[in-house]
């Protein structure tokens, strides 16, 4: 027997137990904040990263280098279809994720979405710590989170809920996102 669609939910909706997924650009604190989220709700954490380099059997680099980013982007979709199954959980997305027109259908009609937004100034400060990023590798980070916030903001801006993602410790972030959802 078909079943239809869950109906959309209204942006602004209040958190009902089903799963939150975390979008956002690159070093919006999405895995930290989560992880840290899921805790204080007592609810599993899944990276979805980290799912779809233990189903690929590589690194995001890898896949990028070898496959390029479209193939990344169908993996990161079915995998993110696979997470969310109902059972609620904390799931943080890689920032392209919710780029993706079915990834983020199937995000806003299925889970919580809370965008994690930050100034441009504060992502390119944290992601130049780590060079594990294949978008920004040999690039100005600020130019290219700049570039992706131009194009990605309109889109994480459909998310049910938009949380500020401060130059503040953590905590700050985890404690914004339980007053949204009513905590």
């Amino acid at each position: 027997m078909l079943q239809s669609p869950p109906a959309p939910r209204e942006r602004g909706a209040a958190w009902i137990g089903q799963t939150i997924v975390l979008v956002g650009l690159m070093g919006a604190g999405k895995s930290t904040v989560g992880r840290r989220l899921a805790t204080r709700l007592g609810l599993p954490f899944v990276d979805a990263d980290i799912e779809i380099e233990a189903a690929a059997g590589m690194s995001i680099s890898d896949i990028f280098a070898q496959f390029g980013e479209a193939y990344f982007r169908d993996g990161e979709r079915r995998v993110i279809q696979r997470l969310i199954d109902g059972r609620p959980k904390v799931i943080a997305t890689g920032g392209g994720a919710f780029v993706n027109d079915e990834t983020r259908a199937l995000i806003l009609a299925e889970a919580l979405a809370i965008w994690l937004d930050a100034p441009v100034e504060v992502l390119a400060e944290r992601v130049r710590r780590r060079d594990t990023r294949p978008l920004l590798r040999g690039r100005d980070p600020a130019a290219v989170l700049r570039d992706l916030a131009a194009v990605r903001n309109p889109l994480y801006a459909l998310a049910h809920l938009r949380v500020a993602s401060a130059n503040a410790p953590h905590e700050t972030t985890v404690r914004a996102i339980l007053e949204a959802l009513g905590r």
